[in-house]
């Protein structure tokens, strides 16, 4: 049994945290581990372990038979006596040397070879890491963890499989540690939702629902308590009580909070171990292969492997909706939560789309109405324009026809419109997601998360300096000095200023770049080439820019990584959230720095002829002849549908090379051996190991900004998206259930800090489409030469055109496209255009962000129907947790005729 009260802590804490603890201290209460499927207590281990060789590389205490024994026929993942189930696998490999002539080396028991002079830096490496894995193995025994070892070996390579289980009473005691969620009363599931509701009531088959077999079921639960045991649905069998991801998750906190070395060196955890090498791979395992079996079998039989991988990892699937409750039971709920916003943000970017295309559409069949293009293609050599570089040559502007042309497609009335609709489409977005964030929370119970259950990160508790009692649990907990912590943070905020300096740096580069390319276009003396020069240079500067971008990226999400460690953050969501911040930050200013010069500066500090700016004796960029909207157009198409080909390319090529990789080195290991059947954990072992979800979260984040900031500039945003994120699914699905080994499940209340950035990039967007419809593009100075002058633009591109000043002998007469007078000052026009814009600004944002807080006002976070299924939770696990056991009876009587109301809100498993 386990031990209890005071005794339990002090031996924890001697165990796991003590400096000096060397495992001498065993009691004959600990467990021990199975020895080819037979227990052994920890107290004969000991005994066991004072006879070994203490000075082998690899002398874990448990004894190992080989393949020569026959297993016991099992089905699952279980140990060889087909009953206890593993629930996690340590992988070590050790590679075996060969005797070599005058140089005095043998070969050890483990297939090591062992030098009499091993004073190399690598030999003691190597011994230094088998004494880790030793005591670590060992500390792992006193806590009561179940072993078994396997080996797959050849001749020059040993590879360890460390199997581990959590017993019953191990189970128990870090449940009610973790609290986790144990059921009170079962509740029917509710997969009914707004896309299906809307179809049944016009008639419409349903194409997107699919039955999917084994859906978990759902329960009203409370936190688990031992001695309420007696309390919950299903605590007779002790074989199917905890979830299989439940399992994981107390063995994972016991890897994570055992001590290997010294304290002070924050010598604790399995992580740990993996990055120094002395484990290559800790993982639990996948149910079984994602493969149908050969034979028939029962659909409620199939492993939620391959439940998954048939009904959501397919490419035929992409249409269906996603089996939400399948992928939180197998995953857990952080990555159920981010495949549930990734379907729900897809879902919600098809109206987008639609509207977009028919804005672009609408844009392509009006081309021919525009009257300024059709007075530029008609113009001949009437509008001589002065050039464009120092030592360019005068041009007609009826040279620019087609670009005048293709212009209108992103500047024209209906963008503007656009701008408006998208500002309300990303809040309303973001408001319906907080109701349906807080629904499947609560149906995970995962809704108070945070406030009650979340400690101290391992590496936080074993580098923090003191021990201070926790104001809201009275315990002491490791404690780290704020200030420290905020001059830590201070400091690292100085590094991130400077490298966003860096990428300044590389914008200035690429303008001047885009200037060399446009000068070196009209050199080459080909009329076409000095029409088109500067999308030209747009084009190959923007590719050049996309280039510095990732690479810029991957140097400095290494570097936050690393600054984020440094600051020390008590919890592990602390320490996400300043890591995710940190490299936002950067990435913001690393993908939008370019996009934002084009759209606000670009064209604006030109200067006039006699009087041109320059920066580094090279005149300032002009906008092109279509505008600076068709640039902008340009570079938000080759930034964001370049990364996301890219991202694709990379998600899809990188997972596949390395798992073939590791397919390679296990294959060399069991070549030879023809009746060898691959285990599971060889198996999984050669898959490649989960890298988490900040890349995936950091891809669409960075996409809702294109869609939402620049979409007046590229109406097709949405519809490129839409398209990316239909394939996205289907490849991050791919990539869990067939690539990836199995991750630890997490549990989760929401997706974090992702969602106040998300809110933070839709203010942002309107306050940038406002200035962007109101400076950038020409709708104001249509519209308001429309009313001073005419009811049309009869004679506007003449009006916006100026004549160089008299001293400027070059090109006498030549014009360039400003409101200016001869002599270079502002018309009164600019000055009634300025007054015109700041308005527009001024009433855009009011109307907008008005009509946003109202729906923020309308739209209640929580639905009012799961208010009512909290407060009925709450209600049976008061009742659950005191003495009268018949109030629970009753209450469980009752609980047929409450109505369940949640029906509207809910949709558990599906995409939206």
């Amino acid at each position: 049994m386990l031990r209890k009260g005071s005794e339990l802590q002090k031996g924890d804490r001697e165990v796991l945290l003590d400096l000096d603890y060397g495992g001498e201290a065993q009691t004959t209460d600990n467990y021990g581990s199975l020895r080819n499927g037979s227990f052994i207590p920890s107290r004969c281990l000991s005994a066991t372990a004072a006879d070994e060789d203490k000075d082998a590389d690899d002398s874990i205490h448990i004894q190992f038979n080989g393949r020569n024994k026959q297993p016991v026929p099992q089905l699952g993942n279980y140990f060889r006596d087909g009953r206890t189930k593993i629930d996690f696998v340590l992988v070590w490999e050790i590679r075996s040397r060969r005797k070599r002539r005058g140089k005095g080396k043998v070969a050890s028991e483990e297939g090591e070879a062992v030098a009499p002079n091993e004073n190399s830096s690598s030999e003691r490496r190597k011994a230094q890491q088998a004494e880790w894995r030793e005591k670590f193995v060992h500390n792992l025994e006193t806590t009561g963890l179940l072993m078994e070892k396997e080996e797959t070996a050849n001749e020059k390579k040993t590879i360890h499989f460390l199997k581990l289980s959590a017993p019953w009473d191990v189970l128990v005691y870090y449940a009610e540690k973790l609290c986790v969620r144990a059921p009170l009363q079962a509740q029917p599931n509710l997969d009914l939702n707004t896309s299906d509701q809307v179809l049944k009531r016009l008639c419409i088959p349903n194409m997107m629902m699919e039955s999917v077999p084994n859906r978990p079921l759902d329960y009203y639960t409370c936190a688990f308590r031992k001695s309420k045991m007696n309390r919950f649905l299903g605590c007779d069998d002790r074989n199917s009580y905890f979830t299989t991801t439940q399992r994981h998750r107390v063995v994972y906190e016991i890897l994570s909070t055992t001590l290997y070395g010294k304290r002070k060196r924050a010598e604790v955890g399995v992580d740990r171990l993996v990055n120094e090498g002395v484990f290559t791979a800790a993982f639990p395992l996948h149910e079984g292969p994602f493969e149908l079996p050969r034979y028939e079998i029962c659909p409620d039989k199939l492993n939620q492997r391959y439940i998954l991988y048939h009904y959501w990892a397919r490419w035929c699937k992409w249409y269906k909706y996603q089996p939400l409750d399948h992928i939180r039971e197998y995953f857990g709920e952080k990555i159920a939560l981010y495949f549930a916003w990734l379907g729900f943000y897809t879902t919600w970017l098809l109206p987008a789309a639609v509207v977009g295309t028919l804005v672009f559409a609408s844009g392509v069949t009006s081309m021919d109405t525009n009257k300024p293009a059709k007075d530029i293609c008609s113009s001949g050599s009437t509008y001589l324009m002065c050039p464009l570089c120092n030592t360019c040559k005068a041009w007609n502007m009826s040279e620019i026809c087609t670009m005048a042309k293709m212009g209108y497609l992103f500047d024209h009335p209906g963008t503007v419109f656009f701008s408006v609709f998208m500002s309300f489409w990303a809040i309303t977005f973001l408001e319906y997601w907080k109701r349906k964030m807080a629904t499947l929370s609560h149906h995970w119970d995962c809704m108070d998360f945070h406030e009650e259950e979340e400690r101290p990160r391992p590496e936080f508790a074993a580098m923090a300096p003191t021990m201070e009692q926790n104001p809201v649990t009275g315990v002491k907990e490791p404690y780290f000095p704020e200030k420290t912590r905020l001059s830590r943070m201070f400091t690292g905020s100085m590094v991130i200023i400077m490298m966003l300096c860096v990428v300044m740096i590389f914008l200035v580069t690429v303008v001047m770049c885009r200037g060399i390319i446009s000068v070196m276009m009209y050199h080459t003396g080909s009329p076409v080439l000095r029409t088109e020069a500067g999308t030209i240079a747009n084009i190959s500067s923007s590719i050049v820019n996309l280039g510095l971008i990732l690479l810029m990226g991957r140097v400095y999400t290494a570097l936050a990584e690393q600054l984020t460690k440094w600051e020390m953050h008590r919890t592990q969501t602390q320490y996400d959230n300043a890591f995710i911040f940190k490299v936002f930050i950067f990435q913001f200013v690393n993908f939008y720095s370019s996009p934002f010069y084009v759209a606000f500066f670009k064209g604006r500090f030109v200067g006039y002829p006699t009087n041109y700016g320059t920066l580094f004796g090279m005149r300032n960029e002009d906008c092109g002849p279509g505008g600076c909207l068709i640039e902008l157009a340009e570079q938000l198409f080759i930034i964001m549908v370049g990364k996301q080909l890219i991202n694709n390319i990379q998600e899809f090529v990188i997972p596949k090379v390395k798992a073939w990789r590791q397919k390679k080195t296990m294959s060399k290991v069991l070549r030879g051996k023809a009746s060898h059947e691959s285990q599971r954990w060889e198996e999984d072992y050669q898959l490649v190991e989960c890298e988490g979800l900040f890349e995936e979260y950091l891809e669409m984040v960075l996409q809702f900004g294109f869609i939402t900031i620049f979409v007046a500039a590229f109406p097709l945003a949405p519809l490129f998206a839409l398209l990316n994120n239909w394939v996205e699914i289907r490849l991050d699905a791919h990539k869990f259930v067939c690539e990836y080994r199995r991750p630890v499940a997490e549990r989760a209340q929401n997706i974090g800090v992702w969602f106040n950035i998300l809110e933070a990039l839709s203010h942002l967007s309107v306050i940038a489409n406002a200035f962007l419809i109101a400076f950038t593009s020409d709708f104001l100075p249509r519209l308001l030469y429309q009313y001073k002058f005419k009811n049309h633009l009869n004679g506007y591109v003449n009006f916006t055109l100026a004549y160089a000043p008299p001293n400027y002998t070059d090109y006498p007469l030549c014009r360039y496209k400003a409101y200016r007078d001869d002599n270079g000052k502002y018309s009164l026009f600019y000055w009634e255009l300025l007054a015109v814009r700041l308005g527009f600004i001024i009433a855009f944002e009011h109307v907008v962000f008005f009509v946003l807080r109202a729906i923020d006002w309308i739209v209640p976070d929580v639905p009012e129907s799961l208010e009512l299924k909290i407060k009925r939770e709450r209600y049976l696990a008061k009742q659950a947790l005191t003495e009268n056991q018949e109030a629970l009876l009753v209450s469980r009587g009752r609980g047929a005729e409450v109505p369940l109301a949640a029906a509207s809100d809910r949709s558990f498993g599906n995409m939206n």
